[in-house]
């Protein structure tokens, strides 16, 4: 069974569960519609992506 040679200092430890935080998701703002969306996610209220029509728009009730 392995064993580690030595102990994990608190500061290499603290740097390996400083990945673990959970961040806020960032958006970009459209350029065609000025609507906030995630980056490289489709826009679903247009339908575009890259700047071709990928979906059919949603229609607003």
């Amino acid at each position: 069974m392995a064993v580690p040679k030595r102990k994990t200092t608190p500061s290499k430890r603290g740097m390996r569960r400083a990945a673990d935080a959970l961040k806020n998701p960032t958006y970009v703002e459209d350029k065609n519609s000025g609507e906030l969306r995630r980056p490289h996610h489709i826009d679903l209220k247009t339908g575009m992506y890259r700047g071709r029509q990928v979906l059919t728009p949603k229609e607003s009730a």
